[in-house]
């Protein structure tokens, strides 16, 4: 009987509560009725297109192609399979692409951003001195001939100087050019690592233990080897200094 009154009494507590209203959020398509609202749809469409080409803004105009593609090579050489995970170098390259663009991105913030936020630069001008720093990371980083390629390719007049070559014309010349470099520093990253696997192998060979797999054998080796000479700190410092 004392059970049944003390439910009783918390259903009459729950039914006295006052019920917590429920959010209504409707989403729609308006006819806008002045200039002003049509400019500020199409300022809301080109801040969300910006934002969803940012990966892709990072990748092609940073230094962050270069790093990944040469760690991506360091693991190939290891042959350690999925270590360290894709994650994680995709981290370390990010961490990496800020420390190396942070003077480039230090002038954008000071150039363009912070001017444009209090109210002293359109829109416009803030874009064009947002581009300058990192057009002259760009240009340090292109090689001669492919940006010659890309100008011949979009029938442009033969530039004069730096300011005459559009945007346009220098990103896919800075993308290749850092594609070629990343290969060369892929190519040397190898070497040591092919060196040991030809030992192993011809040392398998030579006991006749043609079953054994090489790989399995200098996979320890390629390790102890990395771990000794501090390989880390070698690659970082060797992509760090490649931009210099």
């Amino acid at each position: 009987m004392v059970l049944f009154c003390i439910i009783g009494l918390i259903c009459a507590d729950v039914e006295a509560a006052p019920l917590v209203p429920a959010p209504n959020v409707s989403i729609g398509v308006n006819e806008a009725t002045n200039p002003q609202e049509v400019a500020l749809s199409l300022q809301i469409l080109l801040t969300l297109t910006v934002l969803s080409l940012a990966p892709s803004i990072l990748i092609m105009m940073t230094s962050f192609t270069r790093i990944i593609v040469v760690l991506s090579f360091l693991r190939s050489a290891l042959a350690t399979q999925q270590m360290p995970p894709n994650q994680v170098l995709v981290a370390l390259a990010l961490f990496l692409t800020f420390f190396t663009m942070s003077p480039y991105l230090d002038a954008v913030n000071q150039n363009a951003l912070q001017p444009f936020l209090a109210g002293g630069m359109g829109q416009e001008d803030a874009v064009k001195a947002a581009m300058e720093p990192m057009r002259e990371f760009m240009f340090k980083q292109t090689r001669e001939n492919d940006l010659a390629l890309f100008v011949n390719l979009s029938e442009a007049p033969r530039p004069n100087g730096p300011e005459d070559v559009s945007t346009s014309v220098l990103i896919p010349a800075f993308m290749i050019s850092e594609l070629k470099t990343a290969f060369q520093i892929g190519f040397l990253l190898y070497i040591p690592f092919i060196v040991i696997d030809m030992v192993v192998a011809s040392t398998l060979m030579s006991m006749g233990m043609m079953m054994v797999p090489p790989v399995m054998i200098s996979l320890p080796f390629k390790i102890l080897l990395f771990v000794l000479v501090d390989g880390w700190h070698l690659v970082v410092r060797s992509l760090i200094m490649s931009f210099n």
